[in-house]
C-alpha cells in the first residue's frame, strides 16, 4: 500500500550542458548529429518513478526496520535517528529509451547516447525530489542508496525492492541476480528529511568520480557514525 507512480515526466535536457559533458565544441560537425539524437531520445523517452511512503518500526545499533523489512547500515541508522518516515524509490530512464539506445553500434554515438540516458534519469530524479518537497512540504531532504557506500551493501537492493513490492511490474525496472538493475540507467534508494547537508559522497574517498556531489570528508565517519 502507499505506492505512487510518477509518469509523463519532462525530459529536461540542457543541450549546452551536454556539449560540455561530451567535450563537443559549438560549430563542429558533431553538433548537428547530437541534436538529432537528443530529439530522438525526447520522442521515445518514458521516464518513470515509483516511490512508497514508509514508516520506521524499529532501530537497532546498525539496523532499521522499515515497514517490516530490516536494513543493515550504521550510516543509514544514524541518519534516520530523528526520522520516523522515509520515501523508498526507484527512478528510471525507462525501457523505451533503453531499447532505443541498443540500436547504436558506432562507439562515439554509444558514448553520446549513454550520456543522454543519464540526463534522462536525472530528470526523473529531479521530478521525484520536487514532488516530495511540494506534496509533503519538506525542506531539506537527503538520500542513501544501497551500494553507494561500503557500509550499505548493494545486496540490500533485494530488501529495497521487497519494500517497493514489484518495480518490474509497476514501472519496468528489474533487479538482476547481481543486484544491478535494468534498464541500466535506473537508481534506487531512500529519501528522508534532514537538517544537514548530507551526501553519500562525503563518506566516499574515490577520486576523480564524475558524479561527485560533495567533497570527501575524511573525519566525518569517525565524528558522526563510529561507535
Amino acid at each position: 500500500m502507499g505506492f505512487t507512480i510518477i509518469e509523463n515526466i519532462k525530459f529536461d535536457l540542457d543541450f549546452e550542458e551536454l556539449l560540455t559533458r561530451l567535450r563537443i565544441k559549438e560549430g563542429t560537425s558533431y553538433v548537428k548529429r547530437l541534436k538529432q539524437l537528443v530529439q530522438e531520445a525526447e520522442n521515445v523517452a518514458n521516464l518513470k518513478v515509483l516511490y512508497k511512503l514508509a514508516y520506521i518500526e524499529d532501530k537497532g545499533d546498525d539496523t532499521v526496520v522499515i515497514d517490516g523489512i530490516k536494513f543493515s547500515s550504521r550510516v543509514l541508522r544514524v541518519n534516520l535517528e530523528k526520522v520516523n518516515r522515509v520515501f523508498a524509490y526507484v527512478a528510471t530512464c525507462g525501457y523505451e529509451l533503453e531499447k532505443w539506445s541498443e540500436g547504436f553500434t558506432d562507439m562515439l554515438e554509444v558514448f553520446w547516447v549513454d550520456a543522454i540516458k543519464e540526463l534522462g534519469l536525472r530528470s526523473a530524479r529531479n521530478a521525484l525530489t520536487k514532488h516530495l518537497k511540494d506534496k509533503y512540504e519538506m525542506g531539506k531532504i537527503a538520500e542513501m542508496n544501497p551500494g553507494s557506500l561500503g557500509d550499505w551493501p548493494i545486496s540490500q537492493q533485494k530488501e529495497l525492492f521487497q519494500l517497493l513490492d514489484d518495480p518490474k511490474e509497476l514501472i519496468g525496472v528489474e533487479l538482476k541476480s547481481s543486484f544491478l538493475m535494468t534498464p541500466i540507467k535506473s537508481v534506487s534508494g531512500i529519501y528522508f528529511p534532514t537538517e544537514t547537508n548530507y551526501k553519500n559522497c562525503m563518506l566516499c574517498p574515490k577520486e576523480e568520480c564524475p558524479g561527485r556531489k560533495a567533497p570527501y570528508d575524511e573525519k566525518l565517519y569517525n565524528e558522526k557514525y563510529a561507535k
